[in-house]
């Protein structure tokens, strides 16, 4: 299995700080499982934006 870009994962934080949505329908709408959009919330808040 090829790992995620980075880009991709940008745009899960993202669209998930834009608010009204679920980790479940991001999962959903981005083709990703619910773990790695958990991992990229947790990723974004240790780390901040680059």
């Amino acid at each position: 299995m090829k790992p995620y870009s980075v880009d991709l994962k940008e745009k899960v934080v993202n669209a998930y700080q834009s608010g009204n949505t679920s980790v479940r329908k991001l999962a959903k709408d981005f083709g990703v499982g619910k773990v790695l959009s958990v991992k990229c919330f947790g990723f974004f808040r240790a780390f901040g934006e680059s």
